[in-house]
């Protein structure tokens, strides 16, 4: 098999293309080497159907005239391979660069432009190119923040996302993978300089504790994380079909933007399990859970008791991040999403 080849290979095995040759996909592509390497792959195997493959490419105006190339770069990608290009336009201009909030920010507007995006040209999936090493960050990132088991297990490999679904079909490769992929065919793609400010922190654990912790400690530790992953995936798969009973059992859909969950069916369930059933609530009305922490779901967990066993330092009414109110109400506990604050996920 020539060497060009084994990236595509190992895609095809793991995403064969008649699943998706007759669909709409939406490729996120930053021109970065990682989304670059999706696109050339993705391409080389869309060889029947009716479907169409089309790039999404975001620009946030953060790096001056180095966005306006990247920009420029993928645009020229796609005229070369004939593939239509999307285009989006963010300003986070005001938004407090000293910190991780510029990146929540970005990320917050790239998904929201994807999504549009792919209501607009009808896309089944969005397929982004996140790898196996940005999995290893990410679930080293939520250690340090602090997470359960469900965060452990770091990106799920498909989400919904609006209409949609986001689809991360690289998770299995490493970077390093792709970059050969993208030398052996001669490809150029763009570096970004920013992933070198030690001023984020997935920056710092890329560059700095990663490179640290295999030098001190084990040589070996991204394939420790991610064994880690894969159990804590296994772990949650069982969690998932205990929550898909309690939810069904206990939970009543309300519209138009609210659940209600009745208390005494949740009653005697381990705690870990409630806060899990909470979890499942806030993905499928798909509210935004980053801000959502231990404290929170533990507060919510207490407040989905029944009144004559609930304490009296529990509150009754409570709003949590991303504008969703909770209320006590008799023995159920009511979730809505104030309307004057939606946003997109």
């Amino acid at each position: 098999m020539p060497p060009t080849l084994a990236i595509e290979t190992r895609l095809a095995q793991s995403w064969p293309p008649d699943q998706w040759h007759d669909l709409t996909l939406l490729l996120a592509v930053s021109g970065g080497a990682d989304s670059v390497a999706l696109l050339r792959a993705m391409l080389a195997l869309k060889l029947a159907g009716d479907g169409r493959l089309i790039v999404a490419h975001v620009n946030h105006h953060l790096r001056g005239e180095a966005s306006d190339a990247d920009e420029h770069f993928v645009a020229d990608l796609c005229h070369d391979l004939q593939i239509p290009c999307e285009i989006g336009h963010v300003d986070l201009q005001s938004e407090d660069r000293r910190d991780d909030g510029i990146e929540s920010a970005a990320r917050s507007a790239r998904y929201a432009f994807l999504q549009q995006a792919a209501s607009r040209v009808g896309a089944r999936y969005v397929v982004t190119a996140h790898t196996a090493d940005d999995q290893v960050e990410t679930i080293l990132h939520r250690i340090l923040r602090g997470t359960g088991i469900s965060g452990l297990s770091g990106m799920e490999r498909a989400r919904p996302l609006g209409p949609a679904t986001l689809l991360r079909p690289l998770l299995e490769f490493r970077r390093s993978e792709l970059l050969q992929y993208l030398e052996q065919l001669s490809q150029p793609y763009r570096v970004d300089a920013s992933n070198s400010d030690f001023r984020f922190t997935r920056n710092r654990i890329r560059g700095q504790l990663l490179p640290e912790l295999a030098a001190a400690f084990n040589p070996m530790v991204a394939d420790a994380l991610l064994r880690l992953g894969n159990l804590a995936g296994e772990v949650n798969a069982v969690m998932d079909r205990l929550v898909d009973r309690l939810y069904a059992s206990s939970v009543t859909e309300l519209r138009p933007d609210g659940v209600s969950i009745r208390a005494d069916r949740v009653m005697g369930v381990e705690r870990y399990l409630v806060r899990h059933l909470l979890m499942a609530v806030w993905r499928r009305a798909e509210w935004p859970m980053q801000a959502m922490g231990y404290p929170q779901w533990d507060l919510l967990a207490d407040m989905l008791v029944p009144a004559a066993q609930r304490s009296p330092a529990t509150p009754h009414k409570q709003v949590f991040p991303g504008a969703v109110l909770a209320e006590s109400i008799g023995d159920a506990l009511h979730l809505t999403r104030q309307r004057s604050d939606r946003k997109s996920p």
